[in-house]
């Protein structure tokens, strides 16, 4: 039966994925996993889930993709695809219904760039909260989060458009929301103070159906992430 729980070392492996289903592995609570959950549900593509205990990984998990990182997408035919923009992309060129990437090369490379900009940010997510339980100043990290904020907002500012694709929401936009879900989790919100731009796209985002049933409550991402500071991460919290 499919379950939501997390998979171990010694778990059975599932079985071969049904036709006209994609499986992805996934972790309810990994920002990189659900990016490739926004785009399957953003496409209505027809997938299943199976989670992966990232701390214990099954060796059958580790024999599909040996970096046992996720998201990791397994087809019908057995093929495997990981890393999260590659799966991303990989989906919207494959499947049909709503083109999540923009048609042209020149605004494809645009996107790419504009994610290489952005890729600076997550680190951040987990230096200030590990120099904070250190007892560390951590004002430093939270200048250097701002500092690159502020280009993104900069971005905005410039195209003078709702999202960072244009005035629809496209593929670069579900590639960064990840991690602007999770700000008051790590308890970096301030860091938005001077980010008009941005605060405004946050909002547009919030109101986008597949994002709203992508996510957790904040006190559910508070508690996962609690017990992942603490060493002993649960990743079936709240099942």
């Amino acid at each position: 039966m499919p379950t939501e729980k997390s998979h171990a070392k010694g778990s059975a492996p599932p079985g071969p994925v049904p036709a006209g289903t994609i499986r992805v592995y996934s972790m309810r609570f990994c920002p990189f996993a659900q990016r490739a959950r926004l785009v399957l549900n953003a496409k209505g593509i027809k997938h299943e889930v199976v989670n992966i205990n990232l701390m214990d990984k099954p060796d059958w998990f580790l024999e599909k993709n040996p970096l046992g990182l996720v998201p990791t997408l397994e087809t019908s035919a057995g093929e495997v695809i990981y890393e999260s923009p590659i799966t991303c992309d990989y989906l919207d060129e494959v499947y049909p219904g709503k083109k999540l990437l923009p048609p042209t090369p020149l605004e494809k490379a645009q996107q790419k760039m504009l994610l290489e900009q952005f890729s600076k940010i997550p680190p951040y997510f987990y230096k200030i909260p590990t120099g904070r339980k250190n007892g560390e100043d951590v004002s430093g990290l939270q200048a250097e989060l701002i500092e690159n904020l502020l280009k993104l907002d900069g971005v905005l500012t410039k195209k003078k458009t709702k999202f960072f694709g244009g005035d629809s929401l496209t593929m670069i936009d579900y590639m960064m929301w990840p991690w602007f879900e999770r700000l008051e989790v790590f308890d970096v919100t301030q860091c938005l103070d001077n980010a008009p731009e941005l605060k405004k796209w946050i909002e547009r985002m919030l109101e986008d159906q597949t994002v709203k049933a992508s996510g957790h409550s904040v006190d559910t991402y508070k508690a996962f992430y609690k017990s992942y500071n603490d060493g002993t991460p649960n990743f079936d919290y709240g099942l």
